[in-house]
């Protein structure tokens, strides 16, 4: 499996619904800005994914044992859980604007991705494939792909497809790739 490829469609499905991207229809709503949004979004996303996919690929690198293949499997299959349970736009921080749309974005969507769904993702993915670049690069497209219509359609974006079966095709896709790395550890898959 593409490494960049599945990190943009695991991200991406995981991101609807999620409380980053309620994070971006709340400042579309608030501030009617899209274009400093989507390049807040953008900025924090490549910061955070970046150092994510990195301590993935060190955990990787410095976990070689054979165990580290099974604890990366079972990474994803709790992932596939996690995903099921709907973030609400209650949990989220209001951010001042007194840094303005760019910034305010920026550093909210960065504190509010740290330990969330998608970022733990990005660590898992890394640790799979052994690549930062790709990773951190289709992590952030996958981002993008779900948070920029968001932007645009603020709310109507969520109502387009039933959240109920992009968690579920996000968790299977997360516990597909598990099953996966588990059966490579195994050595019944090459």
């Amino acid at each position: 499996m593409d490494p960049f490829f599945v990190s943009t469609l695991v991200v991406a499905l995981a991101e609807i619904g999620d409380k980053t991207q309620l994070l971006a229809i709340i400042l579309a709503t608030r501030f009617k800005r899209p274009v400093p949004i989507i390049l807040g979004i953008l900025v924090a996303t490549l910061a955070n994914h970046a150092l994510a996919a990195t301590a993935g690929f060190l955990i990787s690198g410095i976990t070689a044992a054979h165990w580290f293949g099974y604890a990366v499997g079972a990474s994803f299959v709790a992932m596939a859980l996690w995903t099921l349970v709907p973030d609400k736009a209650d949990d989220l921080i209001e951010q001042p604007a007194r840094l303005g749309v760019f910034l305010t974005t920026t550093i909210a969507f960065f504190l509010v991705e740290m330990g969330d769904k998608t970022q733990v993702a990005t660590v898992a993915l890394a640790a799979r494939y052994h690549s930062i670049w790709h990773v951190a690069a289709g992590t952030t497209l996958g981002m993008m792909l779900a948070n920029v219509p968001a932007v645009y359609l603020g709310e109507a974006a969520t109502k387009i497809v039933p959240m109920s079966l992009v968690r579920i095709g996000a968790a299977s896709l997360f516990v597909i790739i598990g099953v996966w790395t588990l059966l490579q550890t195994a050595g019944i898959l090459s």
